[in-house]
């Protein structure tokens, strides 16, 4: 695109950011051992730390007994662990285990190999830097985003999958 013409709406580059970004989550879920509640949740509390099913359940927006099948399977792993929570004898706190944080920062690797050898293949060097500013300016969306609307995003990090 020239300078001469005229900057796309905002209207028009979100959507097309959304696509872009949806296409891109979408394209690499191939390389995911897991499924993306189960790493959402898994995500979650390596950025977050421990939490509550009812926490986790309202950052995801999904009801208590949807969250409390997929921890339920995630302890069944191994991946999660629940203790007592030393404010409120009735609830559990849910932690990540070894073998939970080794589940999904192998899924991480995997997707960033992926993405990886992508860039290699059909971005040059200058391609590359102008990606890289470009990824500036998403994250800059991102922090606006987080910070002007009362979303899930808001507490800081992903809530759909370990990106």
């Amino acid at each position: 695109m020239s300078s001469n013409e005229p900057a796309p709406s905002p209207d028009e580059l979100a959507a097309r950011l959304r696509a872009a970004v949806g296409a891109l989550v979408r394209s690499t879920r191939g390389a995911d051992r897991l499924a993306p509640s189960p790493a959402a949740v898994l995500d979650l509390l390596d950025v977050r730390g421990p939490m509550t099913a009812a926490d986790l359940a309202a950052i995801r927006g999904v009801r208590h007994q949807t969250m409390a099948a997929t921890v339920k399977d995630l302890t069944g792993a191994g991946h999660v662990a629940a203790g007592p929570d030393p404010d409120d004898a009735r609830k559990r706190i849910l932690t990540l285990t070894a073998s939970g944080k080794s589940a999904i920062d192998a899924d991480r690797h995997r997707r960033v190999g992926v993405l990886a050898k992508a860039l290699d293949r059909v971005l040059d060097g200058d391609d590359r830097r102008v990606l890289a500013h470009a990824l500036t300016l998403v994250d800059r969306i991102s922090a606006s985003v987080a910070d002007t609307h009362d979303s899930p995003a808001a507490g800081g990090g992903p809530v759909t999958g370990a990106w």
